[in-house]
């Protein structure tokens, strides 16, 4: 089993001369038994994303044991559906659905709709990662539209998206020569704008709304529409956004599971299919108890 954490199964049936669906066959046995004695009685807090599983616009949902820091759950697609399919798992393994309380999630519809009906007693934090992507998204919208008739834009894009102490040398000599903080380039303006939406998860609680109040009056007064349009998502959004301030959750270990996913997937070449994709991920993610079952 270590060597399938550490190794392409592939590489694994090469090591000791077997073929690779012997090798498959021993590594899902193990984490199928694994999975069918792990108890999650005591989740809680749960998050909730996609990952990218073949080419295609094919994905697979994972479902995170926010305290645990564990993969509960992998299920092939990312709509509504895929929460329902989580819940009966859960329930599979001693959890109550309505035992769950927090979820952090983007913004999807799917999940959204979903959390609502198998999840019920559940309060939605919106990933804070996911809601400045969003913003950083409608930057970009403007750099692109606006370098037609601005070259001095051209190749600046990681200049506009990053924040200044994360800048390389040679980004901030384009941030100097673009002079930002004088321009009257509308980039610039949505630039300012997204780096005060960031400041919001700064603030005491009890000034979260009216911070994203005066923040929302601006960024719709900008006549930017890529940033009226975030701001009215935002808007829509907001009380999911706000919720982080009495959660604390967010979709952090979700991103570093899905960088070893992807890891892995490159180590492999790909998968054949969800399933072993879903194997691998509970093997390195989902904290499983295979000790006893080696000996």
């Amino acid at each position: 089993m270590m060597l399938a954490k550490s190794m392409p199964v592939l590489a694994v049936a090469r090591l000791i001369n077997e073929h690779d669906t012997l090798v498959w066959r021993i590594v899902t046995h193990y984490v199928d038994a694994a999975r069918a004695k792990a108890n999650h009685s005591k989740v809680t807090q749960v998050g909730v994303d996609e990952t990218a599983s073949r080419r295609g616009q094919r994905y697979v949902s994972l479902f995170v044991d926010l305290e645990q820091r564990k993969v509960l759950f992998v299920t092939p697609g990312k709509d509504a559906a895929t929460v329902a399919a989580f819940a009966q798992d859960l329930q599979a393994h001693q959890g109550d659905p309505k035992a769950v309380t927090e979820v952090s999630a983007d913004m999807s519809k799917a999940f959204i709709a979903g959390i609502a009906a198998g999840l019920p007693n559940a309060q939605i934090t919106f990933d804070k990662f996911h809601v400045v992507s969003l913003v950083n998204n409608a930057v970009d919208q403007v750099r692109r539209l606006e370098r037609k008739e601005h070259p001095e834009l051209i190749h600046s894009r990681y200049v506009w998206l990053k924040n200044p102490e994360n800048l390389t040398a040679r980004q901030w000599e384009k941030f100097d020569a673009l002079d930002i903080a004088h321009s009257h380039l509308k980039t610039a303006r949505a630039y300012q704008i997204r780096l005060t939406f960031q400041d919001l998860c700064r603030q005491p609680a009890d000034q979260a709304k009216p911070f994203l109040d005066k923040w929302y009056f601006w960024a719709t007064h900008s006549r930017i529409p890529a940033i009226v349009d975030v701001a009215k998502t935002i808007r829509r959004h907001q009380d999911g956004i706000l919720r982080w301030f009495t959660s604390g959750i967010n979709n952090g270990i979700l991103e570093a599971i899905n960088s070893l996913v992807q890891a892995a997937k490159a180590k492999a070449h790909g998968y054949r299919s969800d399933r072993t994709l879903a194997t691998i991920i509970y093997l390195i993610a989902g904290k499983l108890d295979l000790t006893p079952l080696a000996t």
